[in-house]
């Protein structure tokens, strides 16, 4: 069993950094190496074994978007030299954690909403150059896991999983839910109602050894984990979010109590989740919860 990290663009928000009012977190690597570092730190000494680094939102087409086109490969190589940093410290403390690099399939959004601006979409040929360019800059930096995040659109999920699936290194899917019109769990696409299963579809028969659901609500998690468990017979990871996304910053409203997260990690746990972590809004005592109910799970 295995403990992610909590989320890092939010956690950089909630310490005081700028979020772009195009690219959210992306830009943020160029002024806050140290700060990265810091939160990677702090969360692996809250339990976690792998740290992520902060290249959720640094695709080109996310960056272009802001006018930060000449700056994909320095922020993607610095936010994850920021996680190796902390990696190096905390092996002189005697903790291993393992450097992931995120690579979701973020769009740009209309200001103030969290609603993808179609207007700002690129050909699917430009998305699919994009999300290999990161995938081949995160593993060149030095990154040894890929984190497919945030997969709810079934194209753009797709081309994802090729282009992470081409630089060789391990890769982890983590789509994500909302509740659909009638109750049920349904994919996190702001414009129609996808079906979870056929997500969980485009997860391959080989080359994925993880495969679960993040920026979810934890009321929905366990529905969404038995739609991948239909579909991936390996290791389910679980990490939710809490609160809410307003371009371009984290609404840190009706964030979940610990010890409440606690309970629902045992419950996943119970599901066959065997990697936990948090995603947007959850910080370093949610960590800890999971860190508690491994340790529980455990005995």
């Amino acid at each position: 069993m295995l403990l992610l990290d909590g989320g890092v663009g939010t956690e950089l928000q909630r310490r005081g950094a700028a979020m772009d009012p195009a690219a959210w977190c992306g830009p943020a690597t160029l002024q806050n190496d140290a700060l990265l570092t810091e939160i990677h730190v702090d969360y692996a000494r809250a339990g976690s074994d792998v740290i992520t680094a902060n290249t959720f939102a640094s695709s080109r087409v996310m960056l272009a978007a802001a006018g930060y086109g000449d700056h994909v490969a320095e922020l993607n190589t610095r936010a994850v030299e920021a996680a190796l940093r902390a990696q190096a410290q905390l092996a002189d403390e005697g903790r291993v954690v393992a450097v992931a690099g995120s690579l979701s399939h973020l769009m740009p959004m209309i200001p103030g909403t969290a609603t993808v601006d179609r207007s700002l979409v690129p050909s699917a040929d430009a998305v699919g150059a994009a999300f290999v360019e990161v995938a081949q800059l995160v593993k060149d930096a030095g990154a040894e896991v890929i984190l497919l995040e945030m997969m709810y659109e079934p194209e753009r999920a797709a081309l994802a999983v090729e282009a992470a699936l081409g630089v060789g290194l391990p890769v982890w899917f983590g789509l994500s839910a909302r509740r659909g019109a009638a109750g049920e769990a349904v994919s996190f696409h702001h414009f129609d109602e996808v079906p979870l299963a056929e997500l969980a579809r485009l997860i391959p028969a080989t080359g994925i050894d993880v495969a679960g659901v993040m920026h979810t609500p934890s009321e929905l998690m366990s529905d969404a984990l038995r739609v991948v468990r239909n579909h991936f017979a390996g290791p389910l990871s679980a990490y939710p979010d809490s609160g809410h996304f307003e371009m371009p910053g984290w609404s840190f409203v009706d964030i979940i109590d610990p010890a409440v997260l606690e309970r629902f990690y045992l419950a996943w746990l119970e599901q066959g989740a065997r990697v936990l972590g948090g995603c947007c809004g959850l910080t370093i005592p949610h960590i800890e919860a999971a860190a508690r109910a491994r340790a529980a799970w455990a005995a």
